[in-house]
């Protein structure tokens, strides 16, 4: 009787196991790779509620929702590298980094102006979890967040209009096939790279600065790519000699750069099972 009970309880993890790790819903909000995991900036949770942020001490940097984004923004420590943006109803609906102007090398290149986008001293990249078009007026109450998880799909604003200009990326990788995002490498952790418009003759004044990462077929990780150094233990500084582990192709300027900074966040509350 015992042994059955045992085995029965077996099957059961592995089904909730199989069950959650399948998941197609987005669960979780982390940041930052690395490779110590008892680091405090590493697979870093950050609030899911306007609530929690305030809380956590992030402070508002957008009085209003309304200018050239969504949402309400906010950032903790004075901290550029990690804005959160909230919908009406205080849910998570989107996440940005915002660069300083007149960084040593002139970045960002006025080739990807946009997606980055200025207001005010800084530039700013932006990508959303939900419609821009909702997040100003109806929200996310608490019960849809439950039932659809962090976002419904990634929307990466590339203009001024938050409605029109937008690139959605698509959610299923077999989807990418003849678009113009390209495949790069897999790495645990994190995903299956996938570059936009990435070749080895690119230009790196247009290298844009997003890359995905799907997992079985999924997306459920992206992550910012500056060709820049830019100071925050939010960041990443990957040295030019693993840029091989990350595009299969890398473009011949690339080596030419000084430090590059990234970021890699993921949908997903347990990164660790990312095996693309």
């Amino acid at each position: 009787m015992r042994s059955a009970v045992l085995i029965l309880c077996i099957i059961s993890a592995i089904n909730a196991f199989y069950f959650d790790f399948f998941s197609k819903k987005w669960d979780g909000l982390r940041v930052r790779f690395g490779f110590d995991l008892t680091g405090p900036y590493n697979f870093a949770k950050v609030p899911l509620t306007l609530k929690d942020a305030e809380s956590e001490g992030y402070t508002k940097i957008s009085e209003q929702c309304e200018g050239l984004f969504r949402g309400y923004r906010y950032l903790k420590d004075n901290d550029y590298a990690l804005i959160l943006v909230y919908d009406v109803q205080g849910n998570i609906a989107g996440i940005q980094a915002g660069l300083a102007e007149n960084l040593p090398n002139g970045y960002p290149f006025v080739e990807i102006q946009p997606p980055f986008i200025k207001e005010g001293n800084r530039y700013f990249v932006t990508a959303y979890f939900v419609n821009p078009a909702t997040i100003c007026t109806k929200g996310r109450n608490k019960y849809l967040v439950e039932s659809e998880g962090t976002g419904t799909n990634l929307y990466i604003q590339n203009g001024t209009d938050f409605n029109r200009d937008v690139i959605v990326a698509p959610k299923l990788q077999k989807d990418l096939v003849g678009t113009k995002w390209s495949k790069g490498n897999c790495f645990r952790s994190m995903g299956q790279h996938y570059w936009y418009d990435m070749h080895r003759n690119s230009d790196c004044r247009q290298f844009f600065p997003m890359f995905l990462m799907y997992n079985r077929g999924e997306l459920n990780s992206f992550g910012w790519a500056f060709l820049t150094n830019i100071i925050s233990p939010r960041f990443e500084h990957p040295q030019r000699s693993v840029i091989s582990t990350f595009i299969s192709d890398p473009p011949t300027c690339l080596y030419q750069q000084g430090n590059l900074t990234t970021m890699h966040i993921y949908l997903t509350d347990r990164p660790e099972y990312n095996f693309c």
